[in-house]
C-alpha cells in the first residue's frame, strides 16, 4: 500500500476505495467498509481494510459538515459528498466511531506500520477525523454545500448564454 502522509485519504487503498464509493449513490459502501473493520474483532486487522475505514469515517465526517483537508486527494470524495449531501444515521456515526476506535487497537496492520515511523501524527490525524465524525452536524455547513451548489449551476447556466 502506498502511503505519502498521515491524512485520511493520502494512501492507494483510500484513494482506490474512493473510486468505488463513486459507483454509488447511497452509504451502503462506506456501512459495509466499516462493518468489515468492526467485525474483526479482536482479530488482527489488515491494512488496506483500515485505511478503507479510516476514507469511509471521512465520507461520514465531510457529510456532516466537517469537512478536514480539501486537496487533489480529496477531490473525487468532496465531489461525491456535494452531490450526494444526507446526513449519515446515528448508527452509522456510531459504527464509524467503532472502527477508528479498532484500527487504533492492536492488533491492527496500520497500527503498526505507523509504529515505524510518525505514529505520533498519524495518531493524531486520526484523533482529529474521531472528533470531527463524533460532532454534531453543521446546518450553517449544509445550507452552504446547497448555496454552492446552486452558485455553481447558476454560473453553468450563464456561461452557457454568454
Amino acid at each position: 500500500m502506498g502511503t505519502w502522509d498521515v491524512g485520511s485519504l493520502q494512501n492507494d487503498a483510500a484513494c482506490e476505495w474512493v473510486f468505488e464509493l463513486e459507483e454509488t449513490t447511497d452509504l451502503s459502501h462506506v456501512e459495509r467498509t466499516l462493518r468489515t473493520v468492526v467485525e474483526v474483532g479482536a482479530e488482527y486487522l489488515e491494512a488496506p481494510a483500515a485505511a478503507e475505514a479510516i476514507a469511509a469515517a471521512e465520507t461520514i465526517a465531510r457529510l456532516k459538515g466537517h469537512w478536514g483537508l480539501q486537496d487533489a486527494y480529496s477531490e473525487s470524495l468532496d465531489g461525491w459528498v456535494r452531490a450526494h449531501a444526507q446526513h449519515p444515521p446515528e448508527g452509522l456515526v456510531v459504527l464509524a466511531l467503532e472502527a477508528l476506535d479498532r484500527i487504533v487497537s492492536e492488533p491492527s496492520e496500520l497500527l503498526e506500520l505507523w509504529s515505524e515511523s510518525d505514529e505520533q501524527e498519524w495518531r493524531e490525524s486520526v484523533a482529529d477525523l474521531r472528533s470531527r465524525v463524533a460532532a454534531p452536524a453543521d446546518p450553517a455547513s449544509a445550507q452552504e454545500r446547497e448555496t454552492s451548489s446552486e452558485k455553481a449551476a447558476a454560473r453553468k447556466w450563464w456561461q452557457f448564454w454568454k
